[in-house]
């Protein structure tokens, strides 16, 4: 199993920079002991002009089917000879990426102790791979290369030189051309090397997800073969990769929105707001919130910010809302939320009327249209003031559900939490929290502005100082609204 990386220098900056960005000296040749064989470096060329580094890994086959037992490519109880006689020596797979990931670990991290400019300065790269196994030929390893900014040139490799008429392998000559950083190169490598080949030699576990994460770190969130590189990766593992694609999307959306993922993903709350730990504060808002709604004879429900899913478990229990949407730009609360709420084994009836999607309440979302009521609780606070015209016009002026209810805390009644340090919000994530008289200034505003009434309703001890700790406001589409807008669709019509 053999790959060579080769670039082309000047005196000024040297080809043989590869060798500190290898951790691996031009002047020698070193072995690495490896769980399947031995791994060799070294440099057949090493000038100021040209260098090149390959890596030569000798598999064990034996040692490869002992640590396997059995399992993987070849390794069927029907086909023993085939454990020991088969492509895995010869061919670039998984063992190949591996290797490279143990041999060249300080070089795909991007460290260079000697020269730390380096690692952040393209090289010309040439990556050679003599055979490549690619099931889905050369045109699918120029549909995963190519968009990574590689040129790419695959040639099939024919079955026998001596019988050109039993036509071409499943195996390619692979040679990359292209202005890289040399670790982004190994990621690239070590992720689409296996996914090439489409098969692992190891079990496939929970925390390949976690690799593939990291090796795919700045260029797999916006791969157009994201959904297929996952999958192979992952050894079409179902649940490995649902959960890969639900962090990749939340990458793609922190990039969209240009903020960090942390803050996207801060919809759960472990310390303190959950049914774990139970919080009367949050018991009474929940109870508030469908007294509102069973006031407005709302059927269909949007639960937008819906983080563990409490408050969808809450109108489950009610038979008149018929249809629950739980809306929330964070995976990982609607996997808490769906494990809550037992989708996986819900009745098929109940199962109907709960569905939980992804989105950001900063953006326009068809799929929010054309429901009697949504609920905003406890959101508003954990966005960016200059934000909230954007949530506004998502929710109010394209949604534009019946009624509209949003809860937010009191600042004011923050002096009554003995254990809250003055000047300080509730909850590390807000962004604001607002006096009574700025809530109502807000939502009186968007009222007017989208044609709602509105009624604001204490939730909590109503302090006659500080008024509640929870304030909620109840937006209904006034009548008129209602009638100019039938208007408005019957002339459309």
């Amino acid at each position: 199993m053999f790959l060579t990386i080769s670039t082309t220098g000047t005196p000024e900056r040297p080809a043989t920079d590869l060798g500190f960005l290898l951790h691996k000296h031009p002047d020698k040749a070193q072995a690495f002991s490896t769980s399947y064989g031995k791994a060799h470096v070294v440099y057949p060329e090493a000038s100021v002009e040209r260098c090149t580094a390959a890596l030569l890994l000798e598999v064990d086959a034996v040692a490869l089917v002992r640590r396997g037992k059995g399992k993987g490519r070849g390794g069927a109880p029907d086909a023993a000879l085939a454990q020991y006689v088969n492509d895995r020596p010869y061919a670039a797979s998984s063992l190949l990426a591996v290797a490279l990931s143990s041999v060249f670990s300080s070089a795909m991290k991007g460290t260079c102790q000697a020269k730390p400019e380096l690692p952040a300065r393209p090289l010309p790269l040439r990556v050679e791979v003599p055979a490549l196994p690619a099931r889905g030929g050369a045109d699918l390893v120029r549909a995963l290369f190519e968009p990574l900014g590689w040129t790419v040139s695959a040639e099939p490799v024919v079955l026998d030189t001596e019988f050109p008429e039993w036509g071409d392998s499943r195996y390619v000559s692979l040679v990359l051309e292209g202005e890289q950083r040399l670790a982004d190169a190994l990621r690239h490598l070590y992720v689409l090397l296996p996914v090439l080949d489409d098969a692992k030699h190891y079990w496939v576990s929970s925390d390949e997800v976690d690799k593939l994460l990291r090796a795919g770190e700045g260029w797999l969130p916006e791969h157009p073969e994201q959904k297929l590189i996952t999958s192979r990766y992952l050894s079409r593992r179902w649940s490995l990769t649902r959960e890969a694609m639900e962090r990749l999307e939340l990458v793609r959306l922190a990039e969209t929105d240009d903020s960090a993922v942390e803050e996207i993903d801060n919809a759960v709350d472990e310390q303190t707001d959950t049914e774990e730990k139970p919080v009367p504060l949050a018991v009474r808002r929940r109870d508030a919130i469908v007294g509102a709604l069973k006031g407005t004879d709302a059927a269909r429900v949007l639960d937008l910010g819906c983080g563990q899913g409490q408050l969808v478990q809450e109108l489950l229990k009610d038979t008149r809302f018929t249809e629950i949407v739980g809306v929330d730009v964070s995976m990982r609360a609607l996997t808490i939320a769906s494990r809550r709420l037992k989708l996986d084994r819900m009745g098929e009836r109940q199962s109907e009327r709960v569905k939980l999607v992804q989105g950001s309440l900063a953006y326009t979302d068809k799929r929010l249209r054309g429901y009697d009521a949504a609920v905003l609780s406890e959101v508003i606070e954990h966005l960016d003031l200059p934000r909230l015209p954007a949530l506004e016009y998502a929710v109010f002026g394209s949604a534009r559900p019946r009624t509209v209810i949003v809860t937010t805390p009191n600042v004011e009644y923050n002096v009554r939490w003995e254990t809250l340090p003055a000047g300080h919000v509730r909850h590390g994530d807000h962004r604001f929290e607002w006096t009574r008289e700025e809530f109502r200034g807000w939502a009186g505003t968007v009222a007017e502005r989208h044609g709602y009434g509105v009624e604001f309703v204490p939730v909590g001890p109503d302090d006659p100082e500080v008024g509640p700790p929870t304030q909620m406001a109840v937006f209904t589409v006034s009548a008129q609204n209602t009638k100019d807008q039938n208007t408005k669709e019957e002339k459309a019509a």
